[in-house]
């Protein structure tokens, strides 16, 4: 992850291309969607394929939600002591059929939980932002004086 020097702020814009490459590293992140008049947020095991992002699910409201709202937002973060990264993805998802729905179970998609996910989805980005913190943690280092 990046390296802050002093004379850098405590927060970064990322490229777009250190974006993919932190979406690329992890395999876990969240899913926003509308259902109806509300919005859903939730965790989803994914890879990234063709500047696009595939995961698997089963009949449900994430399935139903995209169906009927395209719009959604993916999100992942990551971080150390010293600093945090994330990367949010807006775009457009869709339920993969045939040729392209065989292609993706050729990812390494791992799902968490023994469920079965019948249903690929991938979705096509219109944005991608990222940005980099500096995290100032001297409140670590404080004491309570009794």
């Amino acid at each position: 992850m990046q390296q802050f020097t002093d004379d850098l702020g405590m927060v970064q814009e990322l490229p777009e291309l250190d974006s993919w490459e932190t979406l690329a590293q992890h395999e876990f992140g969240r899913l926003a969607y509308h259902l109806c008049d509300e919005v859903h947020i939730v965790p989803v095991n994914y890879a990234v394929q063709d500047r696009g992002l595939v995961f698997r699910t089963a009949e449900g409201s994430k399935l139903l939600g995209i169906t009927m709202n395209h719009d959604v937002a993916f999100e992942v973060d990551q971080y150390t002591e010293t600093c945090a990264r994330s990367v949010v993805v807006r775009g457009r998802a869709r339920e993969l059929a045939g040729e392209a729905a065989e292609e993706a179970a050729l990812l390494t998609l791992r799902p968490w939980v023994p469920e079965a996910r019948f249903h690929v989805v991938r979705i096509d980005p219109v944005e991608v932002t990222g940005r980099t913190f500096r995290l100032d943690r001297t409140w670590t280092d404080a004491t309570i004086d009794g």
